[in-house]
């Protein structure tokens, strides 16, 4: 199949890059909402031109449908008739266009690799690829076995035992840093699903079990060994003659960009008001889960909104700013905190502040590039966020001012339109007088006359003020977040400053 340079999808200056606290638009025409979208899909009308029929697509046939009033994209092997869906795309038809008349999976997988295109766009379905044959030369091994071998000696694997009342299943990860936020376990329904992250890699057990469970579930991890046990109570003392039917995806090991989303049903058990506009949930995951969303890290809520999947990231925080740094913060682990900026026209956020206590929402597994490692290294933290940009902070500040003895500063600049806007205010404010090394700065855009704080945007002689290192040669980390235009411009402008990309890290989902 045909392929676009990576680098080409989304373009470096798009609106189409994610942050995050969701992901940033172009201005859309009247009448070109998502829900319209979606009304437009269950309208009866021919959105492929084809009256029904799919077809099985060439790539010579692909290749010609590469104008905007005439867009092919094909996406995992189907092809799909984006000619309609134009007006309605959120990044603008220029982003599509990057991927017109060729297979476009890579650069989807780059942007969009979480939203549900088979079902959003359904009824654009032109059919499937046609697979041209390769034959491989002979005598040589195809990619796959010599990748098989190479990676032979690092590929986890697993056994499983059992007792009258208990069913055993051991990991051995071949790991010495193995830790709770690498393994992520579920069982629903008989189904097991238990996988590790081995850096940019995921080993995943999969089966149906042979017999029921208790929702009762243990997760042990040896972290100097390596070795994760799952521990299942049976619901019958029977024997077992065998673990279960494999799935699809069981013994497996590969990238985790591959391995596609997981999600399990939450239940909503508070939501409490933090400004005006935002409000804090408390979703309560199965008993039968075993998930801890890492520091930096997003997960991805999916919700059925007119009969159509639709999907948004969002990062997780504390239930509050721990004001004790003695020792780390440390939650029972059975919840996800959201803090969520409720939008009067967004109908991901207006169905989410629906939600009634007790309903359920469908949470994935934990995703995103950040690795504690980079504050680990670093003397001084330069925290910049804008608006709900700030929850990835949340777990950083968490992190880096309990458990990181090096860093000597830490300040966080914290942008708003107005006073009403800031999250947690007197939170950061009690933190700031609780620890030196801490400090925050709030700056508004939209300030009233009453404010004797700093005001203005996002721009280098405000960074140059406040992102000094402490020493000449003192090692920083710089992380920001915010909606994508604050978020380009401030890496620039730290460029322009004269910081690395290395001492450079923008959320992104």
């Amino acid at each position: 199949m045909l392929n676009v340079p990576p680098q080409a999808f989304p373009a470096p200056g798009s609106q189409q890059r994610v942050a995050a606290g969701g992901r940033a638009k172009v201005p859309l025409k009247p009448g070109r909402s998502l829900m319209d979208w979606i009304r437009l899909t269950k309208s009866g009308k021919d959105l492929t031109g084809l009256k029904g029929r799919l077809i099985e697509v060439t790539e010579d046939e692909l290749a010609k449908h590469n104008k905007k009033e005439d867009c092919w994209i094909c996406i995992r092997g189907f092809v799909y008739n984006v000619t309609p869906y134009m007006e309605y795309h959120p990044g603008g038809e220029d982003e599509l266009m990057k991927a017109a008349g060729t297979d476009g999976t890579d650069l989807f997988d780059q942007v969009h690799r979480w939203v549900n295109y088979e079902s959003m766009l359904k009824e654009c379905l032109v059919g499937r690829m046609a697979v041209k044959p390769i034959a491989a030369p002979k005598g040589m091994l195809t990619e796959k076995k010599v990748l098989g071998a190479s990676v032979k000696d690092l590929t986890p694997s697993y056994d499983w035992f059992q007792t009258d009342s208990l069913i055993t299943i051991v990991i051995y990860t071949k790991q010495k840093d193995m830790n709770a936020e690498l393994v992520i376990v579920d069982c629903q329904d008989k189904r097991l699903r238990g996988e590790i992250i081995v850096s940019d890699h995921s080993y995943l057990v999969e089966v149906d079990l042979d017999h029921a469970v208790q929702e009762d579930m243990a997760v042990h991890i040896a972290e100097k060994v390596g070795k994760v046990e799952i521990i299942l109570k049976k619901k019958d003392n029977v024997h077992w003659k065998m673990l279960g039917q494999p799935l699809e995806g069981h013994n497996t090991f590969i990238k985790c960009t591959e391995r596609g989303l997981f999600y399990r049903k939450c239940k909503l058990v508070s939501k409490t008001e933090v400004t005006h506009d935002t409000k804090l949930l408390c979703l309560m995951l199965p008993k039968s889960t075993h998930l801890h969303v890492p520091t930096g890290q997003h997960v991805y809520l999916k919700q059925i909104i007119a009969g159509t999947e639709v999907v948004k990231p969002y990062t997780p925080v504390l239930p509050f700013l721990p004001l004790d740094f003695k020792e780390p913060f440390c939650h029972d682990g059975a919840h996800i905190y959201l803090m969520i900026k409720i939008y009067s026209c967004g109908l991901f956020t207006q169905a989410l502040d629906h939600l009634q206590i007790g309903d359920y929402i469908s949470v994935s597994n934990p995703e995103g590039t950040f690795k504690k490692s980079q504050v680990q290294t670093s003397e001084d933290l330069f925290l910049l966020a804008a608006g709900t940009g700030f929850t990835p902070m949340v777990k950083l500040l968490n992190f880096a001012l309990t458990e990181v003895s090096c860093l000597r500063t830490v300040k966080l600049i914290f942008f708003n339109k107005t006073e009403d806007d800031i999250l947690w205010r007197n939170q950061l404010e009690q933190l700031a007088l609780k620890d030196e090394r801490f400090d925050v700065q709030f700056i508004l855009s939209q300030p009233t006359k009453d404010w004797v704080g700093k005001q203005g945007k996002i721009s280098s002689s405000l960074l140059s003020e406040f992102v000094k290192r402490s020493r000449k040669d003192s090692k920083v980390l710089i992380c920001i977040c915010g909606p994508t235009p604050f978020t380009e411009q401030g890496v620039q402008y730290l460029k322009d400053l004269g910081y690395s990309q290395e001492e450079i890290h923008a959320f992104t989902a």
